[in-house]
């Protein structure tokens, strides 16, 4: 399927949502390692200048294109009394700002389409690379317009892992961590980018071959989650139950490896439970 966002044959949502990411990215590109104001939205999370100009920008785009669409933004969030009978852009104007203003080139702009509850496009793009994954929901995935496929990796020790921390990793950081241990002493290794975005369709591109984190935003992971979807690939909470994009947790694999980390995921769990009551 042709991703060329002036092609008639492409979707006017998945139209859209690859122009909206495109243009966030060059705005970030040119940001990059420039100057820009910082701020702290907490401890150790981040916002600057740049994410807010890009996200004021498309919901100036959204309002114009779609007006009777509904934006939940990282960095202003969803207006108040929303009816969530409408359709909702998610979008996340930089993910991976830590990544940006540390000079590191990960990081991305994000962007999905919800209607009635079920995610129907995605668009991830990555400037530094000029990367970008899309998926329409039941017509596949695509990297640059390629298709996209998962990995067949299917033995733990064998796979190569992604993860990323939250924000509260400073007050709940031993359990996280321990959980982390375990599967950097199961498979192959276990990398952190920085981009939960960037992740997930890692992951769907057959580059990595399971993911799992919480305490996210949905914006972090609801394009990635669909276009992995497309891939191939397996998306569930962390105990195996349905994924629920606003709960802040996600396994997302190559299918293959889902059922082998939800089972470590268990009995890291347990392990848990028992040193509580020891």
């Amino acid at each position: 399927m042709p991703l060329n966002p002036s092609d008639p044959l492409t979707s006017p949502f998945l139209s859209f949502a690859i122009s909206a990411v495109r243009e966030a990215g060059e705005t970030q590109r040119a940001a990059f390692r420039g100057e820009y104001e910082v701020h702290k939205k907490g401890v150790i999370d981040l916002v600057t200048d740049v994410d807010l100009a890009i996200e004021r920008h498309f919901r100036e785009r959204v309002a114009a294109t779609f007006p009777d669409h509904v934006v939940l933004g990282e960095e202003y969030g969803a207006p108040s009394g929303s009816d969530a009978a409408r359709p909702c852009w998610i979008f996340d104007p930089i993910d991976g700002t830590t990544n940006f203003t540390h000079g590191v080139p990960i990081f991305c702009a994000s962007l999905a389409l919800e209607i009635d509850g079920i995610l129907r496009v995605g668009a991830v793009y990555d400037p530094n690379r000029d990367e970008l994954f899309a998926a329409e929901r039941g017509k596949g995935a695509w990297l640059n317009g390629e298709p996209l496929r998962v990995s067949s990796t299917s033995n733990l020790r064998d796979a190569l892992l992604v993860t990323g921390f939250p924000y509260s990793v400073q007050v709940d950081g031993a359990d996280l961590l321990s959980l982390f241990a375990r599967f950097i002493t199961q498979s192959r290794a276990v990398r952190r980018l920085g981009s939960a975005a960037i992740d997930v369709c890692y992951v769907a591109a057959g580059r990595m071959d399971g993911f799992w984190e919480e305490g996210l935003g949905a914006w972090d992971i609801a394009a990635g989650a669909l276009i992995l979807e497309e891939a191939g690939g397996r998306v569930t909470d962390l105990d195996g139950s349905p994924f629920v994009l606003r709960s802040g947790r996600l396994l997302a694999t190559n299918g293959h490896l889902h059922d082998v980390m939800l089972a470590t995921i268990a009995d890291h769990r347990a392990d848990r439970r028992r040193n509580r009551t020891d």
